[in-house]
C-alpha cells in the first residue's frame, strides 16, 4: 500500500507538526482555517436532566450546519464537553438528532442524556449530507465538490474543526477539557479531529477503527460509503499513522471482534503501532483498544468503559 511513499512518510516518529500540516492538506480546497464563526441561537428548551439549544452555525461560508448543544441542568460553568460525531449508518435522515435519540446500533440511554448525567456538555452538528443538511444526495455532493477541487470528507471534517473552534468559545465550557467521540463515522471523525486539533484533550472511538490495507485484503471496501475516500491518502498515511498524531494525549478505541468494517488483522496492526507511538512518548496507559464479540454496535460493556475514560480524562 505505502511502497510509493517516503520513509518519512511511513515512520510514525518524524515531527508530528509536519504531518499534521501534511494530513490537512489532502483534504482538497478548503474555506480559511481562521474565518470567523457565527450562531443563531433558534431555540432554549429544557429537558429532563438537560437543557438543550438549537442552532445554526456558520462554520464554513457556504452552507450552515445545524446544531444541537447540551449543558447539564443545574450545573454552573466551566465544565468539560464532548464534541459528539453522527453515524452514517445509511440514514441520511437522522444526523445530530442522534445525540438526542441514538440508534439502533448505540446502547441506551442516548449520549445526550449520557453526558448530561455526568456532567458534560455536548455538540453534535448535522454533518454534510445528514440531517437538515440532506439536501442533496452523498454522491451527487462528492462529485459535485471533486470538480470544485474539494474533497467531501475534507469538509466534513473542517466543520468539525471549527466546531471545535466554536464549544471553545462557550461560556459553559472548559476549553481545556473538550473530548471527541463517535460511533462509525463518528468513530472515524473523532479520530480525524483528534489527529488535526491538539487542543482534543481525549478521543473516543466506537467500531471503526479501520487499517485501510487489511478492508481492501478482505475484500470489504464496500463497507464504507464515498464519504470515506480521499484522494492519495494511501501514499502518505496508513490509519495507524492517523491515530499516532493523537499521541500522547488519552484514545480509547472499542472494537467488535465481528464488524466487517474493522478486520481483526488490521486492528492487530494498528494496536501494535500505537503501542509503540505511545511508548515512546511516555504515555502507555493513554492507549487502549478492547474488543467485544459483537459485530458494528456499540454494547452496555463498551459504555461503561466510555464513562470510565471520560471521568478519568476530563
Amino acid at each position: 500500500m505505502d511502497s510509493s511513499a517516503s520513509e518519512h512518510d511511513r515512520s510514525p516518529f518524524t515531527d508530528a507538526s509536519a504531518r499534521r500540516a501534511r494530513l490537512y492538506e489532502l483534504l482538497g480546497d478548503l474555506p480559511p482555517r481562521e474565518r470567523k464563526i457565527t450562531a443563531q441561537t433558534l431555540s432554549i428548551e429544557e429537558r429532563p436532566g438537560y437543557v438543550l439549544e438549537k442552532l445554526r452555525l456558520d462554520l464554513n461560508g457556504i452552507e450552515a450546519a445545524p446544531a444541537y448543544f447540551v449543558r447539564p441542568r443545574g450545573a454552573s460553568g466551566p465544565m468539560p464537553a464532548v464534541l459528539y460525531q453522527h453515524a452514517h449508518g445509511n440514514d441520511y435522515a437522522i444526523g445530530k438528532q442522534e445525540l438526542l435519540d441514538g440508534r439502533c446500533q448505540l446502547t441506551p440511554p442516548a449520549y445526550a442524556d449520557f453526558l448530561a448525567g455526568e456532567g458534560i456538555c455536548a455538540l453534535c452538528i448535522d454533518a454534510w449530507c445528514f440531517g437538515e443538511r440532506a439536501t442533496r444526495t452523498e454522491p451527487d455532493t462528492f462529485k459535485q465538490m471533486l470538480w470544485q477541487g474539494q474533497v467531501l470528507w475534507g469538509m466534513m471534517v473542517y466543520d468539525a474543526l471549527r466546531a471545535a473552534d466554536y464549544l471553545r468559545t462557550r461560556p459553559e465550557v472548559d476549553a481545556a477539557r473538550i473530548a471527541t467521540c463517535g460511533m462509525s463515522m463518528g468513530s472515524t471523525m473523532s479520530q480525524w479531529l483528534a489527529a488535526l486539533d491538539e487542543g482534543i484533550r481525549c478521543c473516543v472511538d466506537l467500531c471503526c477503527l479501520t487499517d485501510y490495507q487489511a478492508l481492501l485484503d478482505a475484500g470489504e471496501i464496500r463497507q464504507h460509503g464515498i464519504y470515506y475516500f480521499v484522494p492519495s491518502l494511501l501514499k502518505h498515511f496508513t490509519a495507524a499513522q492517523i491515530n499516532a498524531l493523537i499521541a500522547p494525549r488519552p484514545h480509547l478505541s472499542l472494537a467488535g471482534r465481528f464488524d466487517r468494517l474493522t478486520p481483526a488483522v488490521g486492528l492487530d496492526r494498528i494496536d501494535a503501532e500505537l503501542k509503540e507511538v505511545y511508548a515512546q512518548q511516555g504515555r502507555p496507559e493513554n492507549w487502549q483498544l478492547l474488543r467485544y464479540p459483537v459485530g458494528h454496535e456499540e454494547t452496555p460493556e463498551m459504555r461503561e468503559q466510555v464513562r470510565t475514560f471520560l471521568r478519568k480524562y476530563l
